[in-house]
């Protein structure tokens, strides 16, 4: 019986103990789970070279070309050139190529851009973001092989979005120049959603080149 309940004195204790300790992981447990950790940006940087570029540069018609198309007949449009992810109230967003000349320019704010024009009539066809702050999610949501569904909720689907924006601007459009754009010729490969009549399209770059 001594034995008996000696035993079970030990147990007890040991269970006590256990109750009082906190177990920490192991340095690469952490790693592991900070490795697992959802990084957009790093989610972009991994697929921009690789698939995002060429994707574009293959989808991509001209600009003149996609705009009247949308204007004329956007199911046509939505078909070769659009891409939507999720239904409803969201605009069509097209892939597209500018070929033109700078006609006004805004670079004192975060939101800089400059307006083009791509059909000689020295008239603005289209607004270009120019970073650093862009508006707007249209690269992401030009992609057809990015997934609404593949993400845990609204919340990392937006910052997705952000970081096309962050990487782009990191990429290119911080190695811009900012002064006498205005007259310069301009190239560039990207998305835009469907303005709203009477609007200039919001073109964001994926590939962008400013000439002489």
């Amino acid at each position: 019986m001594v034995r008996f309940q000696a035993a079970c004195t030990v147990l007890l204790a040991g269970a006590l103990a256990l109750g009082g300790c906190k177990f920490v992981k192991t340095e690469d447990e952490q790693k592991q789970a900070a490795a697992g950790a959802f990084n957009p940006d790093k989610l972009v940087a991994d697929i921009w070279d690789a698939k995002v570029v060429p994707y574009l540069e293959q989808r991509a018609g001209p600009f003149r070309e996609v705009s009247a198309l949308a204007a004329n007949d956007l199911d046509a449009a939505a078909a070769r050139y659009g891409h939507k992810e999720k239904q409803g109230n969201a605009p069509w967003t097209f892939a597209a190529k500018i070929d033109g000349v700078i006609v006004a320019e805004e670079t004192k704010s975060r939101a800089a851009y400059v307006d083009v024009d791509v059909d000689g009539d020295r008239q603005a066809d289209v607004r270009v973001s120019i970073g650093p702050a862009i508006r707007g999610t249209a690269l992401r949501d030009s992609l057809d092989f990015v997934i609404f569904n593949d993400f845990k909720n609204q919340i990392e689907w937006a910052q997705y979005g952000k970081s096309f924006n962050t990487h782009v601007n990191g990429a290119l459009l911080e190695k811009l120049p900012r002064e006498g754009l205005t007259g310069r010729t301009i190239k560039a490969t990207g998305a835009y959603p469907l303005p709203a009549k009477g609007q200039l399209p919001q073109f964001v770059p994926a590939t962008i080149a400013v000439g002489g």
